[in-house]
């Protein structure tokens, strides 16, 4: 244990449950359903509203081998292929085979995906997959109905849910086991301020970190939570370096910043080309699967078109499609490049790459459980050797099913008893940053450490951030201390900083260029020396301090001493 913990008030109440679940999108709904029906008393504690998570943003669809002719097999290989050589093949292998299971149990749950004329699910194609696998309901609002039907089964349910609250730090016993959590609840209700759920067993399913950057598809609640409050717990992160920036996101200005309408690989998968402005496709030959090549390698491809063209964005032309494919099948995108004056019946999309998805994140075994006694994580929080270096399409809904089923499992089985939480130890809490500091974070991260890297880039953000770090701990030492009230806006900023310091030491370390981390001054790939997982933990000293595995293999999961 780090000792490390936010400044923040003292708990003034409390609650009790043998599990708490943070997030509430596939991971923690699921997750928190499945030990409910094992019976064990379930608090779900998320953020915002239970449907405002990242599932609920999710256009294209959920991966899985359900159509004819299609193998688990067939899907490892393509997820392999995706991940660049660090996807671990067991944790694969078990989204896999476990996958199609899991999501006929997510239709029983109430899900409802878009059917073909002969009644059975409608399979579309996503970058990467060689086969139609993915399943998706309202055209394009896959996320929105999963959301939908998983919220509506956890009222049915009557769980106890804590709603607009942000979770601060884990609170763990005198064995240094997890004991519950610290949360502060935002506005009126039950409970309001800073309380505690205390449990023995914490499940994160947090969501991802693209608050970062300053474009991002993620919503505004993605400020690497989960991650930040593992990593004061004294939990390890792997593969942190791998941020897949999505290709297609609606361009809306170089200055745009926050939140940006997603153009879904399912677009592409239906046949849209991405052209320059004059017209000129500019993915043929430079993959065999051409605009359906893997996420990583399109957004490599459109960047290099950006800079050679000198332009701020590119082109996906579905025009061929038709007003009625367009209002059927993508409906949600139709409105949305409308919204922004865009009619892609009629005129290409502009499109430019943007922060989208954390590969990596707080490392997991295959039930979920990290590297801290009865702390799991499940989700886009969580690093499982899945995704390796680069997510799969459409893999990530998948994921969230499997491995919130197992973490549950695991919780039933081994119920652990309830203890009481230790009194803090560990010095001065971290010194919270100003609110405002989130544009300089999310300007650095954007410069140095977004699709294009280089040592000097990232030195450069590496400089920028220790800067904020020290400012804010030079400030806490101060004779007139000028430093942030506790309240979300600087909790939030500050877990930005700490995650962006670690991101950016684990991408200065990978000298390489692998899956989504594209470093310019090493633009080869080096199995010899470079297919190996980066792991990081912060030191005492709240440093971030990286270890290189010696081989790919994903290392076991130990808790920490």
């Amino acid at each position: 244990m780090t000792g490390i913990r936010l400044t923040a008030p003292a708990p003034g109440w409390a609650i009790d449950a043998d599990v708490v679940v943070v997030g509430s999108g596939v991971a923690g709904l699921t997750t928190a359903l499945r030990c409910a029906a094992a019976g064990l008393d379930t608090v779900v504690v998320t953020k915002a509203r239970l449907d405002d998570g990242s599932t609920r943003w999710a256009q294209g669809g959920i991966a899985a081998a359900l159509g004819e002719g299609d193998t688990p097999e067939q899907h490892l290989d393509d997820t392999l292929v995706a991940g660049a050589g660090l996807c671990d093949e067991e944790a694969v292998r078990t989204l896999v085979t476990e996958g199609p299971d899991a999501v006929r149990r997510l239709i029983t749950t109430g899900a409802t995906f878009d059917t073909t004329d002969s009644g059975d699910i409608a399979l579309t194609r996503e970058g990467g997959h060689h086969r139609r696998r993915i399943a998706h309901a309202g055209g394009d609002a896959t996320g929105a109905e999963i959301s939908r039907a998983l919220v509506e089964a956890v009222r049915s349910a009557a769980l106890h849910t804590i709603e607009n609250a942000l979770v601060l730090d884990l609170l763990t016993d005198a064995e240094g086991r997890t004991a519950g959590v610290s949360l502060h609840v935002m506005g009126e209700g039950q409970h309001d301020g800073v309380g505690a759920v205390r449990a023995p067993s914490v499940v994160l399913a947090t969501g991802g970190m693209g608050q970062v950057f300053s474009a991002t598809t993620n919503p505004s609640v993605s400020t690497g939570d989960g991650v930040a409050l593992a990593l004061r717990a004294g939990a390890e992160v792997s593969d942190l370096e791998f941020v897949q920036f999505h290709p297609t996101v609606l361009f809306l200005g170089a200055d745009s910043e926050g939140q940006q309408p997603l153009v879904s690989e399912a677009v592409r998968g239906e046949g849209a080309h991405l052209v320059d402005a004059t017209g000129t496709r500019f993915m043929l030959g430079q993959h065999e699967l051409a605009e359906l090549a893997p996420r990583d390698i399109v957004a490599k491809a459109i960047t290099r078109q950006m800079h050679e063209h000198s332009t701020e964005h590119m082109y996906l032309d579905a025009r061929h499609f038709g007003a009625p494919m367009w209002e059927q099948r993508f409906p949600t995108i139709l409105a949305a490049c409308r919204a922004h004056g865009i009619d892609p019946v009629t005129e290409p999309i502009p499109v430019a790459p943007a922060a989208h998805y954390a590969s990596g994140g707080i490392r997991t075994d295959l039930r979920g459980r990290t590297t801290v006694p009865g702390l799991y994580a499940c989700g886009e929080v969580a690093c499982t050797g899945v995704h390796g270096a680069n997510r799969l399409a459409s893999n990530s809904l998948l994921e969230g099913l499997v491995f919130a089923e197992r973490i549950a499992a695991d919780i039933a089985e081994t119920r652990p008893p309830r203890t009481e939480p230790a009194k803090s130890t560990g010095g001065e809490p971290v010194a919270l940053l100003a609110p405002e500091t989130r544009t300089a974070i999310q300007r650095i991260m954007t410069r140095g450490a977004g699709v294009l890297r280089s040592a000097a880039s990232l030195a450069a953000a590496a400089e920028g951030l220790e800067a904020l770090h020290r400012s804010a701990a030079a400030d806490v030492d101060a004779a007139d201390p000028k430093d942030a009230v506790p309240g979300v806006d600087a909790w939030e900023v500050t877990n930005l900083l700490l995650v962006s310091r670690v991101l950016v030491a684990a991408a200065r370390e990978r000298e390489e260029t692998r899956g989504c981390h594209w470093r310019e001054d090493r633009p080869d790939r080096d199995d010899a020396h470079w297919r190996a997982h980066l792991v990081v933990r912060i030191a005492a000293d709240r440093t971030p301090v990286v270890h290189r595995t010696e081989t790919a293999a994903f290392p076991p999961v130990r808790a920490a001493d």
